[in-house]
């Protein structure tokens, strides 16, 4: 079976060195979800060499030429260039916890190659969000993004909150009227705020939601959990506790 070239953008998920200037990058593509590629010669030592090496840091999203050979483990790369050019989150500290925290959570829940082309469409636009998000958005921009992803995995939190119901039942992913029989559960001001996350549809509404940091870090963690009721081998993020500290 023949290499062919394909026109897709990505999404760098993951880059890791391979011998004195080559990488190996795992893409969440467009055209055929999660690849790893073998890119050659863009660690070396010059200027341009340098700025190529940039290109291919954990959340870049980029115009892609690409062979694919569905038999291989890794194809290779015929052209990359930025497909949008961040103008904050790879400067602004607290804004690249929060997208590395992104891009984790994603890797986490791609357990299949295939492409899906409007899970793509949803994690580029939320990254181009968060770049252009005024400090009191970014704050809780992860709630927002790890409450939206789980729709394209089949698992999202169905929101029927009520004083009736004001009880979150992680298992079930809904809001019940009393504390479950498992330990899995959240009560109180965290579950309304989670069904008032739910109900943003445009980022910029984040605005609106006034939270402490103890708040937000329970969520947070609350949220963890809940990937891993419902991901196999989710595992523990490492980025978590780094976006705790920073949003505190």
């Amino acid at each position: 079976m023949a290499d062919k070239l394909f026109s897709t953008k990505g999404l760098v998920l993951r880059t890791t060195k391979y011998g004195e200037t080559s990488v190996v990058v795992n893409i969440f593509t467009e055209l055929f979800g999660v690849q790893g590629y073998l890119v050659n010669g863009v660690r070396n030592s010059t200027k341009k060499g340098g700025s190529k090496a940039n290109l291919f840091q954990p959340g870049a999203m980029l115009d892609l030429v690409v062979y694919h050979n569905e038999l291989k483990h890794l194809n290779r790369i015929k052209e990359f260039r930025w497909g949008y050019l961040y103008k904050t989150i790879l400067s602004d500290v607290r804004k690249n916890a929060v997208a590395l925290f992104m891009v984790e959570l994603l890797t986490r829940c791609l357990k299949q190659p295939e492409g899906n082309p409007d899970l793509f469409h949803f994690i580029e636009d939320a990254f181009i969000h968060l770049d252009e998000s005024d400090d009191a958005v970014m704050a809780n921009y992860p709630l927002f993004f790890a409450l939206h992803l789980p729709v394209f995995f089949g698992f999202r939190i169905t929101d029927n909150y009520l004083e009736e119901k004001p009880v979150l039942d992680l298992q079930e992913g809904s809001f019940i009227t009393k504390q479950p029989l498992h330990p899995h559960f959240l009560e109180g001001k965290p579950a309304q705020v989670i069904s008032q996350v739910l109900k943003v549809m445009q980022p910029e509404e984040l605005e609106q939601i006034k939270l402490n940091a103890e708040t937000r870090r329970k969520i947070l963690f609350t949220l963890e959990t809940y990937y891993a009721l419902h991901i196999q081998e989710f595992g523990v993020m490492r980025t978590l506790p780094v976006l705790r500290e920073i949003l505190s």
